[in-house]
Protein backbone atom coordinates (compact mmCIF):
# COMPACT_ATOMS: atom_id res chain seq x y z
CA UNK A 1 0.00 0.00 0.00
CA UNK A 2 2.93 2.93 0.93
CA UNK A 3 4.58 1.71 -2.48
CA UNK A 4 0.72 2.41 -4.25
CA UNK A 5 -0.36 5.49 -2.85
CA UNK A 6 3.95 6.70 -3.17
CA UNK A 7 3.12 6.16 -6.83
CA UNK A 8 -0.25 7.88 -7.10
CA UNK A 9 1.77 10.84 -5.30
CA UNK A 10 4.66 11.08 -7.58
CA UNK A 11 1.88 11.22 -10.43
CA UNK A 12 0.47 13.70 -8.55
CA UNK A 13 3.39 16.02 -9.63
CA UNK A 14 2.92 15.49 -13.21
CA UNK A 15 -0.84 15.54 -12.84
CA UNK A 16 -0.63 19.33 -11.11
CA UNK A 17 1.43 20.52 -13.78
CA UNK A 18 -0.74 18.93 -16.39
CA UNK A 19 -3.60 20.66 -14.83
CA UNK A 20 -2.24 24.01 -14.29
CA UNK A 21 -0.48 24.16 -17.24
CA UNK A 22 -4.24 22.85 -19.14
CA UNK A 23 -5.71 26.10 -17.39
CA UNK A 24 -2.90 28.42 -18.12
CA UNK A 25 -2.87 27.53 -22.00
CA UNK A 26 -3.61 24.59 -24.40
CA UNK A 27 -0.23 25.85 -26.43
CA UNK A 28 1.78 25.59 -22.94
CA UNK A 29 -0.19 21.78 -22.02
CA UNK A 30 0.58 20.79 -25.98
CA UNK A 31 4.46 21.88 -25.22
CA UNK A 32 5.04 19.76 -21.52
CA UNK A 33 2.91 16.76 -23.22
CA UNK A 34 5.66 16.32 -25.62
CA UNK A 35 7.99 17.66 -23.99
CA UNK A 36 7.74 15.44 -20.84
CA UNK A 37 7.37 12.56 -23.04
CA UNK A 38 10.65 13.38 -24.77
CA UNK A 39 12.34 13.06 -21.19
CA UNK A 40 10.67 10.49 -19.91
CA UNK A 41 11.69 8.15 -22.53
CA UNK A 42 15.60 9.06 -21.78
CA UNK A 43 14.58 9.06 -18.31
CA UNK A 44 13.27 5.27 -17.99
CA UNK A 45 16.42 3.63 -19.71
CA UNK A 46 18.43 5.07 -16.99
CA UNK A 47 15.98 3.52 -14.62
CA UNK A 48 16.45 0.34 -15.28
CA UNK A 49 19.89 0.13 -13.37
CA UNK A 50 17.74 1.36 -10.88
CA UNK A 51 14.95 -1.27 -10.85
CA UNK A 52 17.44 -3.64 -11.35
CA UNK A 53 18.94 -2.96 -7.69
CA UNK A 54 15.38 -4.06 -6.49
CA UNK A 55 15.24 -7.79 -6.59
CA UNK A 56 19.48 -8.24 -6.46
CA UNK A 57 19.03 -6.30 -2.51
CA UNK A 58 15.86 -8.47 -1.98
CA UNK A 59 18.00 -11.65 -2.96
CA UNK A 60 21.03 -10.34 -0.30
CA UNK A 61 18.48 -9.17 2.43
CA UNK A 62 16.64 -12.31 2.76
CA UNK A 63 20.17 -14.25 2.83
CA UNK A 64 21.76 -11.62 5.65
CA UNK A 65 24.14 -10.42 2.96
CA UNK A 66 24.75 -7.15 4.56
CA UNK A 67 27.68 -6.57 2.37
CA UNK A 68 25.78 -7.10 -0.77
CA UNK A 69 23.40 -4.81 -0.28
CA UNK A 70 25.36 -2.14 -0.14
CA UNK A 71 27.51 -3.02 -2.99
CA UNK A 72 24.29 -3.72 -5.45
CA UNK A 73 23.22 -0.28 -4.32
CA UNK A 74 26.21 1.52 -4.74
CA UNK A 75 26.90 -0.10 -8.29
CA UNK A 76 22.80 1.12 -8.80
CA UNK A 77 23.91 4.77 -7.72
CA UNK A 78 27.28 4.99 -9.75
CA UNK A 79 25.16 3.81 -13.01
CA UNK A 80 22.41 5.71 -12.80
CA UNK A 81 24.80 9.10 -12.17
CA UNK A 82 26.64 7.97 -15.20
CA UNK A 83 24.17 7.51 -17.38
CA UNK A 84 22.37 10.61 -16.27
CA UNK A 85 25.31 12.96 -17.15
CA UNK A 86 25.63 11.15 -20.39
CA UNK A 87 21.91 11.91 -21.85
CA UNK A 88 21.30 15.47 -20.74
CA UNK A 89 23.62 16.66 -23.92
CA UNK A 90 20.43 15.86 -26.91
CA UNK A 91 18.34 17.85 -24.85
CA UNK A 92 20.43 21.30 -25.56
CA UNK A 93 18.84 20.53 -29.37
CA UNK A 94 15.47 19.72 -28.09
CA UNK A 95 13.54 22.47 -30.46
CA UNK A 96 15.74 21.31 -33.82
CA UNK A 97 14.40 17.77 -32.88
CA UNK A 98 10.93 18.09 -32.47
CA UNK A 99 10.48 20.15 -35.15
CA UNK A 100 12.24 17.62 -37.37
CA UNK A 101 9.76 15.05 -35.93
CA UNK A 102 7.22 17.03 -37.62
CA UNK A 103 5.73 19.08 -34.28
CA UNK A 104 4.28 22.62 -34.05
CA UNK A 105 6.80 25.66 -34.49
CA UNK A 106 5.28 27.25 -31.53
CA UNK A 107 4.64 24.10 -29.29
CA UNK A 108 8.46 22.82 -29.97
CA UNK A 109 9.71 26.61 -28.98
CA UNK A 110 7.82 26.02 -25.77
CA UNK A 111 9.16 22.40 -25.40
CA UNK A 112 12.12 23.69 -25.45
CA UNK A 113 11.83 26.43 -22.50
CA UNK A 114 10.78 23.62 -20.71
CA UNK A 115 13.05 21.18 -21.37
CA UNK A 116 16.33 23.58 -20.91
CA UNK A 117 15.85 23.73 -16.99
CA UNK A 118 14.41 19.74 -17.16
CA UNK A 119 17.34 18.68 -18.28
CA UNK A 120 19.02 19.06 -14.23
CA UNK A 121 16.56 16.74 -13.05
CA UNK A 122 17.82 13.56 -15.12
CA UNK A 123 20.31 12.81 -12.47
CA UNK A 124 18.71 13.39 -9.20
CA UNK A 125 15.75 11.70 -10.70
CA UNK A 126 17.70 8.62 -11.24
CA UNK A 127 19.30 8.43 -7.69
CA UNK A 128 15.78 8.96 -6.23
CA UNK A 129 14.76 6.36 -8.19
CA UNK A 130 17.50 3.51 -7.03
CA UNK A 131 17.53 4.73 -3.68
CA UNK A 132 13.64 4.09 -3.46
CA UNK A 133 14.41 0.67 -5.14
CA UNK A 134 17.26 0.12 -1.96
CA UNK A 135 14.04 0.90 0.49
CA UNK A 136 11.41 -0.67 -1.24
CA UNK A 137 13.77 -4.14 -1.38
CA UNK A 138 14.39 -3.22 2.46
CA UNK A 139 11.13 -3.01 3.21
CA UNK A 140 11.58 0.38 4.37
CA UNK A 141 8.18 1.94 2.44
CA UNK A 142 6.67 4.27 4.27
CA UNK A 143 9.62 6.81 3.71
CA UNK A 144 9.09 6.61 0.44
CA UNK A 145 5.33 7.38 0.46
CA UNK A 146 5.79 10.50 2.89
CA UNK A 147 8.42 11.96 1.30
CA UNK A 148 6.82 11.56 -1.52
CA UNK A 149 3.45 13.29 -0.55
CA UNK A 150 5.71 16.17 1.17
CA UNK A 151 6.86 17.04 -2.17
CA UNK A 152 3.99 16.68 -3.96
CA UNK A 153 2.18 19.22 -2.02
CA UNK A 154 5.37 21.60 -2.27
CA UNK A 155 4.97 21.41 -6.24
CA UNK A 156 1.58 21.70 -6.09
CA UNK A 157 2.42 25.59 -4.09
CA UNK A 158 5.50 26.63 -6.46
CA UNK A 159 3.48 26.12 -9.72
CA UNK A 160 1.28 27.96 -8.42
CA UNK A 161 3.23 30.50 -7.75
CA UNK A 162 5.31 30.58 -10.44
CA UNK A 163 3.03 29.37 -13.66
CA UNK A 164 0.41 32.35 -12.61
CA UNK A 165 2.50 35.09 -11.00
CA UNK A 166 0.79 34.14 -7.68
CA UNK A 167 1.85 35.44 -4.43
CA UNK A 168 4.07 38.67 -5.76
CA UNK A 169 6.13 35.44 -7.56
CA UNK A 170 6.52 36.52 -11.74
CA UNK A 171 4.47 34.96 -14.11
CA UNK A 172 6.71 32.34 -16.05
CA UNK A 173 4.01 30.09 -17.37
CA UNK A 174 5.40 26.46 -18.22
CA UNK A 175 9.47 27.33 -17.46
CA UNK A 176 7.49 27.76 -13.54
CA UNK A 177 6.67 24.06 -13.77
CA UNK A 178 10.10 23.05 -14.55
CA UNK A 179 11.54 24.78 -12.01
CA UNK A 180 9.21 23.22 -9.59
CA UNK A 181 9.49 19.78 -10.84
CA UNK A 182 13.51 19.91 -10.57
CA UNK A 183 12.56 21.80 -6.92
CA UNK A 184 11.03 19.05 -5.59
CA UNK A 185 13.30 15.63 -7.02
CA UNK A 186 15.97 17.76 -5.12
CA UNK A 187 14.60 18.01 -2.01
CA UNK A 188 13.12 14.44 -2.82
CA UNK A 189 17.20 13.51 -2.78
CA UNK A 190 18.13 14.98 0.28
CA UNK A 191 15.05 13.84 2.33
CA UNK A 192 16.06 10.13 1.68
CA UNK A 193 19.53 10.47 2.12
CA UNK A 194 18.71 11.51 5.34
CA UNK A 195 16.83 9.04 6.45
CA UNK A 196 19.04 5.79 5.38
CA UNK A 197 21.63 7.76 7.06
CA UNK A 198 19.71 7.81 10.42
CA UNK A 199 17.95 4.77 10.15
CA UNK A 200 19.56 2.39 8.23
CA UNK A 201 23.13 3.44 9.35
CA UNK A 202 24.73 -0.32 8.64
CA UNK A 203 24.92 -0.54 4.91
CA UNK A 204 27.35 2.71 5.12
CA UNK A 205 25.76 3.23 1.96
CA UNK A 206 27.52 6.93 1.09
CA UNK A 207 31.20 5.82 2.40
CA UNK A 208 34.00 5.58 0.47
CA UNK A 209 31.31 6.10 -2.39
CA UNK A 210 34.08 6.50 -5.21
CA UNK A 211 35.25 3.24 -5.03
CA UNK A 212 34.43 1.07 -7.91
CA UNK A 213 33.18 -2.61 -7.82
CA UNK A 214 33.40 -4.05 -11.33
CA UNK A 215 32.06 -7.44 -10.20
CA UNK A 216 29.00 -6.22 -8.81
CA UNK A 217 28.87 -3.31 -11.36
CA UNK A 218 28.59 -5.54 -13.92
CA UNK A 219 25.87 -7.49 -12.15
CA UNK A 220 23.81 -4.52 -12.09
CA UNK A 221 24.32 -3.67 -15.50
CA UNK A 222 23.26 -7.30 -17.07
CA UNK A 223 20.03 -7.33 -14.91
CA UNK A 224 19.68 -3.45 -15.24
CA UNK A 225 19.75 -2.72 -18.95
CA UNK A 226 17.19 -5.12 -20.73
CA UNK A 227 14.95 -3.48 -17.90
CA UNK A 228 15.66 -0.21 -19.23
CA UNK A 229 15.17 -1.01 -23.12
CA UNK A 230 12.00 -2.81 -22.14
CA UNK A 231 10.57 0.03 -20.22
CA UNK A 232 12.05 2.06 -23.28
CA UNK A 233 9.55 0.05 -25.39
CA UNK A 234 6.80 0.50 -23.83
CA UNK A 235 7.91 4.11 -22.75
CA UNK A 236 8.55 4.66 -26.98
CA UNK A 237 5.52 3.16 -27.68
CA UNK A 238 3.45 5.54 -25.73
CA UNK A 239 6.02 8.60 -27.25
CA UNK A 240 5.23 7.39 -30.61
CA UNK A 241 1.79 7.99 -30.48
CA UNK A 242 2.10 11.03 -29.15
CA UNK A 243 4.35 12.08 -31.65
CA UNK A 244 1.36 10.41 -34.30
CA UNK A 245 -1.15 12.51 -32.55
CA UNK A 246 0.83 15.69 -33.17
CA UNK A 247 0.79 14.63 -36.80
CA UNK A 248 -3.01 14.95 -36.40
CA UNK A 249 -3.10 18.29 -34.84
CA UNK A 250 -2.51 20.44 -31.70
CA UNK A 251 -6.21 19.90 -30.26
CA UNK A 252 -5.70 16.20 -30.46
CA UNK A 253 -2.30 16.35 -28.69
CA UNK A 254 -3.72 18.82 -26.29
CA UNK A 255 -6.64 15.56 -25.91
CA UNK A 256 -3.96 12.85 -25.96
CA UNK A 257 -1.90 14.20 -23.00
CA UNK A 258 -5.08 14.43 -20.47
CA UNK A 259 -6.18 10.93 -21.87
CA UNK A 260 -2.69 9.96 -20.77
CA UNK A 261 -2.65 11.35 -17.65
CA UNK A 262 -5.55 9.88 -16.56
CA UNK A 263 -4.67 6.82 -17.79
CA UNK A 264 -1.20 6.38 -16.16
CA UNK A 265 -3.03 7.70 -13.00
CA UNK A 266 -4.71 4.25 -12.60
CA UNK A 267 -1.79 2.42 -14.03
CA UNK A 268 0.29 3.95 -10.46
CA UNK A 269 -1.48 1.37 -8.93
CA UNK A 270 -0.58 -1.26 -11.12
CA UNK A 271 2.62 -0.33 -10.71
CA UNK A 272 2.75 -0.51 -7.19
CA UNK A 273 1.20 -3.95 -6.96
CA UNK A 274 4.43 -5.37 -9.63
CA UNK A 275 7.02 -3.56 -7.18
CA UNK A 276 5.91 -5.67 -4.33
CA UNK A 277 5.31 -8.52 -6.35
CA UNK A 278 9.03 -8.06 -7.73
CA UNK A 279 10.37 -7.77 -3.87
CA UNK A 280 8.08 -10.37 -3.08
CA UNK A 281 9.67 -12.65 -5.77
CA UNK A 282 12.70 -12.00 -5.15
CA UNK A 283 13.26 -13.33 -1.59
CA UNK A 284 10.67 -15.88 -2.28
CA UNK A 285 14.18 -16.50 -5.07
CA UNK A 286 16.47 -16.11 -2.22
CA UNK A 287 14.70 -18.65 -0.46
CA UNK A 288 14.10 -20.61 -3.26
CA UNK A 289 10.65 -20.86 -2.27
CA UNK A 290 8.49 -22.05 -4.84
CA UNK A 291 5.33 -22.31 -2.94
CA UNK A 292 5.48 -18.37 -2.30
CA UNK A 293 6.46 -17.53 -5.66
CA UNK A 294 3.33 -19.05 -6.55
CA UNK A 295 1.33 -17.69 -4.22
CA UNK A 296 2.72 -14.40 -4.49
CA UNK A 297 1.90 -14.00 -7.85
CA UNK A 298 -1.39 -15.51 -7.79
CA UNK A 299 -2.62 -12.65 -5.35
CA UNK A 300 -1.05 -9.70 -7.32
CA UNK A 301 -2.58 -10.65 -10.39
CA UNK A 302 -6.33 -11.26 -8.72
CA UNK A 303 -5.40 -8.25 -6.62
CA UNK A 304 -4.57 -5.89 -10.20
CA UNK A 305 -7.62 -7.72 -12.04
CA UNK A 306 -10.28 -6.49 -9.49
CA UNK A 307 -8.91 -2.78 -9.63
CA UNK A 308 -9.02 -2.73 -13.03
CA UNK A 309 -12.60 -3.49 -13.67
CA UNK A 310 -13.59 -0.77 -11.31
CA UNK A 311 -11.58 1.75 -13.17
CA UNK A 312 -12.75 0.80 -16.60
CA UNK A 313 -16.16 1.67 -15.04
CA UNK A 314 -15.55 4.99 -14.12
CA UNK A 315 -13.58 5.56 -17.24
CA UNK A 316 -16.67 4.63 -19.51
CA UNK A 317 -19.36 6.02 -16.94
CA UNK A 318 -17.95 9.74 -16.88
CA UNK A 319 -15.74 10.07 -19.33
CA UNK A 320 -15.99 13.91 -20.06
CA UNK A 321 -16.08 14.87 -16.26
CA UNK A 322 -12.77 13.44 -16.11
CA UNK A 323 -11.35 15.52 -19.22
CA UNK A 324 -12.93 18.64 -18.24
CA UNK A 325 -10.84 18.71 -14.55
CA UNK A 326 -7.84 19.52 -17.18
CA UNK A 327 -9.55 22.48 -19.33
CA UNK A 328 -10.28 25.96 -18.36
CA UNK A 329 -14.10 27.15 -18.80
CA UNK A 330 -13.35 30.03 -20.80
CA UNK A 331 -11.09 27.88 -22.90
CA UNK A 332 -12.54 28.74 -26.76
CA UNK A 333 -12.01 25.22 -27.98
CA UNK A 334 -13.21 23.38 -25.30
CA UNK A 335 -16.47 21.91 -26.63
CA UNK A 336 -13.88 20.40 -29.16
CA UNK A 337 -11.19 19.05 -26.55
CA UNK A 338 -13.69 17.47 -24.44
CA UNK A 339 -15.39 15.24 -27.39
CA UNK A 340 -11.69 14.28 -28.41
CA UNK A 341 -10.79 13.36 -24.92
CA UNK A 342 -13.56 11.52 -24.02
CA UNK A 343 -13.61 9.46 -26.85
CA UNK A 344 -9.83 8.44 -25.87
CA UNK A 345 -10.45 7.74 -22.46
CA UNK A 346 -13.42 5.29 -23.32
CA UNK A 347 -10.44 3.37 -25.52
CA UNK A 348 -8.55 3.78 -22.34
CA UNK A 349 -10.87 1.52 -20.27
CA UNK A 350 -10.32 -1.14 -22.93
CA UNK A 351 -6.23 -1.64 -22.04
CA UNK A 352 -6.73 -1.20 -18.02
CA UNK A 353 -6.43 -5.10 -17.33
CA UNK A 354 -4.38 -6.06 -20.00
CA UNK A 355 -1.82 -3.25 -18.99
CA UNK A 356 -1.94 -4.27 -15.79
CA UNK A 357 -1.52 -7.66 -16.27
CA UNK A 358 2.08 -6.94 -18.72
CA UNK A 359 3.06 -5.05 -15.98
CA UNK A 360 2.92 -7.70 -13.02
CA UNK A 361 4.12 -10.46 -15.16
CA UNK A 362 7.28 -7.40 -16.29
CA UNK A 363 7.19 -7.18 -11.89
CA UNK A 364 7.77 -11.03 -11.37
CA UNK A 365 10.23 -11.96 -14.14
CA UNK A 366 12.47 -9.00 -12.41
CA UNK A 367 12.11 -10.42 -8.94
CA UNK A 368 13.59 -13.84 -10.04
CA UNK A 369 15.89 -12.03 -12.34
CA UNK A 370 14.82 -12.63 -15.57
CA UNK A 371 14.69 -9.67 -17.92
CA UNK A 372 16.57 -10.30 -21.32
CA UNK A 373 13.34 -12.80 -23.08
CA UNK A 374 10.90 -10.05 -21.57
CA UNK A 375 12.89 -7.58 -22.99
CA UNK A 376 12.03 -9.19 -26.52
CA UNK A 377 8.75 -10.23 -26.02
CA UNK A 378 7.89 -6.50 -24.93
CA UNK A 379 9.76 -4.97 -28.15
CA UNK A 380 8.07 -7.69 -29.79
CA UNK A 381 4.65 -6.76 -28.29
CA UNK A 382 4.75 -2.97 -28.42
CA UNK A 383 6.32 -1.95 -31.74
CA UNK A 384 6.03 -5.23 -34.31
CA UNK A 385 2.41 -5.81 -33.41
CA UNK A 386 1.23 -2.29 -31.18
CA UNK A 387 2.61 1.07 -33.03
CA UNK A 388 2.00 -0.80 -37.04
CA UNK A 389 -1.39 -1.44 -35.69
CA UNK A 390 -1.93 2.21 -34.41
CA UNK A 391 -0.74 3.66 -37.41
CA UNK A 392 -2.69 1.41 -39.99
CA UNK A 393 -6.00 2.18 -37.95
CA UNK A 394 -5.44 5.67 -37.83
CA UNK A 395 -4.53 6.70 -40.95
CA UNK A 396 -5.00 4.19 -43.57
CA UNK A 397 -8.60 3.57 -41.46
CA UNK A 398 -9.11 7.11 -41.03
CA UNK A 399 -9.72 6.35 -37.41
CA UNK A 400 -7.98 9.12 -35.69
CA UNK A 401 -6.47 9.25 -32.27
CA UNK A 402 -9.51 6.41 -31.69
CA UNK A 403 -7.87 4.38 -33.98
CA UNK A 404 -4.72 4.78 -32.81
CA UNK A 405 -5.27 4.01 -28.97
CA UNK A 406 -6.98 0.61 -30.47
CA UNK A 407 -3.43 -0.48 -31.67
CA UNK A 408 -2.14 0.44 -28.26
CA UNK A 409 -4.37 -1.76 -26.47
CA UNK A 410 -3.34 -5.02 -28.81
CA UNK A 411 0.07 -4.39 -28.31
CA UNK A 412 -0.24 -4.39 -24.71
CA UNK A 413 -2.79 -7.38 -24.56
CA UNK A 414 -0.17 -9.63 -26.82
CA UNK A 415 2.27 -8.56 -24.16
CA UNK A 416 0.23 -9.37 -21.38
CA UNK A 417 -0.25 -12.91 -22.43
CA UNK A 418 3.57 -13.90 -23.95
CA UNK A 419 4.78 -12.77 -20.59
CA UNK A 420 2.38 -14.05 -18.30
CA UNK A 421 2.82 -17.53 -20.05
CA UNK A 422 6.84 -16.75 -19.55
CA UNK A 423 6.48 -16.30 -15.53
CA UNK A 424 4.41 -19.23 -15.04
CA UNK A 425 6.57 -21.45 -16.84
CA UNK A 426 9.72 -19.90 -15.12
CA UNK A 427 8.59 -20.57 -11.48
CA UNK A 428 8.05 -23.92 -12.33
CA UNK A 429 11.44 -24.34 -12.76
CA UNK A 430 12.42 -22.91 -8.80
CA UNK A 431 14.79 -25.13 -7.41
CA UNK A 432 14.04 -25.91 -3.45
CA UNK A 433 17.07 -24.75 -1.21
CA UNK A 434 19.24 -27.52 -0.10
CA UNK A 435 18.52 -26.35 3.42
CA UNK A 436 14.91 -26.95 3.12
CA UNK A 437 15.65 -30.95 2.01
Amino acid sequence: MPLILSNLAQFAIHITDTVMLGWYSVTALAASTIAGTMFFVIFIVGAGFSQAVTPLVAAAAEEDDDVQVRRVTRMGLWLSILYGLIVTIPFFWAEDILIAMGQDAEVADLAHIYLQIVIWQMVPALIVMTLKAFLAAMEHTAIILWATIGTAVLNGFVNYALIFGNWGMPELGIKGAAIASLTVTTITVLILVIYILRVLPQFQLFKNFWRSDSEIMKRVYKLGWPIGLTSLAEGGLFSASAVMMGWIGPLELAAHGIAIQLASLTFMVHIGFSQAATVRAGRALGRRDKASLRRGGITAIGMSAIYAVVTSLIFLAIPETLVSLFIDPAEPERATLLRIGASLIMVAALFQLVDGLQVLALGLLRGVQDTTVPMIMATFSYWVIGLPVSYILAFKFNMGGVGLWLGLVIGLAVAAVLMMTRFWGRSVKITPHPSSL
